[in-house]
């Protein structure tokens, strides 16, 4: 699962360990003598416990007359600090040593399909953890750059991370939770997916066809509901699908069942009837979750149509279908951050226990094992 992108990742690691080495390897060869002088000029220019920064370094003096060039200046002062770092037995990582791995992890992560406001963060995060970072010439730079990279990915991914079974656990119920998204994205088998879950978590379901229109509907979901021994709420094609949540509802009150899942008819966004009718279903039926679905293959499209979802019918949270069969793993790591909306689960194969809870810190750990193999 994402392999294409942890292949990406590990190539910026090494990209940018590479690099830091051989700058570090570059000031600790100097020549004796000029390291001397060097050192003389940091100790000059930075106390010992001063971090050590282009900020931090004194700039050198220009003859009278010249004007010190901004490059050059800069330039010096960066070598300054880098020799004072030197002086402690200590090696500084400069924004220059990122320049490049940067722009490549850049490249990389947009032909990932990760959305480009989320691209900028990442980039942005990773470059404020590590320009000026000190290490002793003893340590590699491999912890300090997996570090900022795992903080940086943990930043745009685990948004207001929930646990649904804990939130059903506490609410009263039964627990209402629809689900919405576009055709063909596999909402329906999701659906069913959950209820062997929550029923794994000592849950009972009932499951309601909100989709009204599409022929087939309730066949499909019907054969899901007799397969997994639960009860299913129906009306005929054409009904009103809020009348059937209800319906399911009031079921579920009355049969002490847990938790009602809702399923709806796939739209667009721009489909004014059918987003009418969700707004009609939130405000007859009050659901206390609402979870949008999508592929994760879509990628870029996923996550554009997560955002337009959000806007018009707020979702509480994500599921994305697929996920075994995404090698980029765009809308994984952009989804969350664009909606501020958790992904809740990933579907991760065709029977009804391949549904895995979405976890933050494990998906990282998994997309920076991959350097380790």
């Amino acid at each position: 699962m994402f392999d294409g992108l942890k292949d990406k990742l590990s190539n910026f690691r090494e990209d940018a360990e590479e690099v830091a080495e051989e700058n570090a390897e570059e000031l600790a060869d100097q020549p004796d003598d000029e390291a001397a002088d060097t050192e003389a000029a940091a100790a000059d220019s930075a106390p010992e416990d001063a971090p050590a920064t282009a900020d931090a370094a004194a700039p050198a003096t220009e003859p009278a007359g010249e004007q010190p060039d901004a490059d050059d200046e800069e330039s010096s002062a960066g070598f300054v600090s880098r020799a004072a770092s030197m002086a402690r037995g200590r090696v500084v990582i400069d924004e220059a040593d990122l320049e490049a791995p940067l722009r490549e992890l850049e490249f990389a992560l947009l032909e990932s399909d990760v959305e480009m406001s989320v691209v900028e963060e990442i980039l942005d995060q990773i470059r404020g953890d590590l320009v000026g970072e000190e290490r002793k010439f003893t340590e590699s730079t491999d912890t300090l750059i997996e570090d900022a990279l795992r903080e940086a990915l943990l930043s745009v991914i685990d948004v207001g991370q929930f646990d649904l079974v804990d939130e059903i656990e506490s609410a009263s119920k039964p627990v209402t939770i629809v689900f919405t998204g576009v055709n063909g994205v596999g909402k329906t088998t999701t659906i069913a997916k959950l209820v062997r879950y929550l029923e794994s978590e000592g849950f009972s379901s009932v499951l309601a066809n909100g989709d009204t229109y599409r022929a087939g509907a309730n066949q499909q979901i019907e054969e899901h509901a007799e397969a997994l021994g639960v009860k299913c709420i129906t009306h005929e094609q054409g009904g009103d699908p809020t009348a059937v949540v209800y319906d399911a509802v009031e079921y579920a009150d009355a049969n002490d069942v847990d938790v009602v899942l809702g399923d709806t008819a796939g739209r667009l966004h721009t489909s004014d009837d059918l987003m009418s009718q969700l707004e009609k279903l939130d405000r007859v039926v009050d659901p206390d979750v609402t979870v949008f679905v999508d592929e994760a293959v879509a990628g870029q499209d996923a996550v554009n149509r997560a955002r337009e979802f959000d806007e018009a019918s707020a979702v509480d949270g994500t599921i994305l279908t697929m996920a075994d069969a995404d090698s980029q793993g765009g809308a994984a790591i952009s989804v969350s951050h664009v909606t501020g909306k958790p992904i809740l689960f990933l579907g991760t194969g065709q029977a009804y226990e391949d549904l895995e809870p979405f976890d933050p810190d494990a998906l990282v750990d998994d997309l920076l094992a991959a350097s380790d193999d």
